[in-house]
């Protein structure tokens, strides 16, 4: 069987290569791994299951309840809320396990199943390899009244909302904030979150009809977001994606402020305060070299791992590390979440502003970037990226020209059908020559 979870979880065409089958062989499976009726004696096992706003979530979802329900699972259906408040409802209502519905920033047409273990914690690769595996077993149906039930927790938003407000210390009273919701699960609790701690807030691409999840918005499309932030006089501006589990954001110039640029913030932020485990922070290996050069300049470690939230909250448990990030916006604050979480972010930003009474470009300016291209290559075999000659031989080469000064990263995508090709150089010029060089080789090389 070809491998289906990727960096994070399953995702795809919904209704093509996500089908209602496979998210209800999923299910099955997740259900005898995760919450296996012999492990609970006295206990009724369940699950609770979250969407973002796509219109394909209510056809998956009712896949997912159906093969959780058969496996003896109760379900609790908690509506259209991001990922990390299903991750936080998971572990705040002792649920055996979390299922989220999302594709996160893809397009609409694409969906996808994240599963979450108790606690509210992702998987690792050997569990999800042990659902590969069960699935379409033979197993014993439970019948009667050992099946599943199913019901709504109607209040799941609002105590979401109490725990992200839980997190800050300083009232935002008199921040102006334009939040942009992507038209996705956020729309509703992202804006109450922000309000309930004192901020005045313009919220935009809240009103998500199923068909208009990231379409020009949100964190993978920034002008409305700029445009919005200078048009309001906004202190700064946030953006979310479509399960609000990646937050970036812009000061209130409109200038776009990273996710590198947001982990050096709060790193500092928690450093001065005595909260920084061990003193280091954990990024990936798209981070900018500025952000390295700052945290270094601070007395900061920088612990790199892989590209993927997933990676980066593996090597934040094993070293009990409480700060880890992805420049995409993903910001793990492990002393509140199990998991990325925007609206949180964004919460931690506002209270850093309130205590600090610093702008946000001033917060921002503790690190300067890199120049930095990065190229994405669709229609190749991304399997093969590592082991084409050629192309091993064009990036040696454009290394040795940068003699130091910069450097080149090429990885497959792991949720799309591309290769990344990222660049950094001392100029812009240069990195953007560089990058498209080697992006033209990685198709005459890869290409389908």
């Amino acid at each position: 069987m070809k491998k289906l979870f990727g960096t994070d979880g399953v995702r795809g065409l919904a209704n093509g290569v996500l089908t209602a089958e496979l998210a209800l062989d999923l299910s099955v499976s997740a259900a005898h791994v995760l919450a296996q009726r012999g492990s609970f004696a006295g206990h009724r096992p369940f699950a609770v299951v979250g969407t973002d706003t796509r219109i394909s979530g209510q056809f998956l979802s009712a896949a997912v309840v159906a093969g959780l329900a058969s496996a003896g699972v109760d379900a609790v259906l908690l509506g259209d809320l991001p990922t990390p408040a299903v991750a936080y409802l998971t572990g705040a209502m002792g649920a055996d396990l979390g299922v989220m519905l999302s594709a996160s920033h893809n397009a609409m047409p694409d969906n996808g199943i994240k599963f979450l273990a108790k606690g509210g914690v992702k998987l690792d690769d050997a569990i999800e390899k042990a659902i590969e595996q069960h699935m379409r077993e033979e197993w014993q149906r439970p019948l009667g009244g050992d099946v599943g039930r199913v019901r709504t927790e109607f209040s799941a938003g609002s105590q979401y909302v109490e725990h992200l407000t839980s997190t800050i210390s300083h009232s935002l009273s008199g921040l102006k904030v334009v939040l942009d919701c992507a038209n996705g699960a956020a729309s509703v609790v992202g804006p109450a979150a922000l309000r309930a701690a004192g901020a005045d807030v313009v919220a935009i691409h809240a009103s998500p009809d199923g068909l208009n999840i990231n379409d020009n918005c949100g964190s993978t499309h920034l002008g409305a977001l700029q445009a919005a932030v200078v048009a309001h006089g906004a202190d700064v501006g946030f953006a979310l994606d479509g399960d609000a589990d990646r937050c970036l954001a812009v000061d209130a110039a409109g200038e776009i402020v990273d996710g590198d640029q947001i982990l050096a913030i709060l790193a500092l932020a928690m450093h001065e305060q005595g909260r920084l485990v061990k003193d280091t922070v954990v990024a990936t290996v798209m981070s900018n070299l500025g952000f390295v050069q700052a945290m270094k300049a601070a007395g900061l470690g920088v612990r790199q791992t892989k590209v993927g939230d997933r990676y980066v909250l593996e090597a934040m448990k094993v070293s009990g590390y409480n700060l880890g990030g992805e420049q995409s916006g993903h910001v793990i604050l492990s002393d509140h979440a199990t998991t990325g979480d925007g609206v949180l972010t964004a919460l931690q930003l506002l209270d850093r502003m309130a205590a600090t009474g610093k702008s946000f470009a001033e917060l921002a300016g503790v690190m300067s970037r890199l120049p930095q291209i990065l190229v994405n290559v669709p229609n190749v075999d991304k399997s093969r990226t590592d082991d084409d000659a050629v192309l091993a031989a064009a990036v040696a080469e454009e290394e040795a020209a940068l003699n130091g000064s910069g450097r080149i990263l090429l990885r497959p995508s792991g949720t799309e059908p591309l290769v990344r090709v990222m660049v950094e150089a001392p100029t812009q010029a240069l990195a953007h020559e560089v990058a498209h060089r080697l992006a033209a080789v990685v198709k005459a090389q890869l290409g389908l």
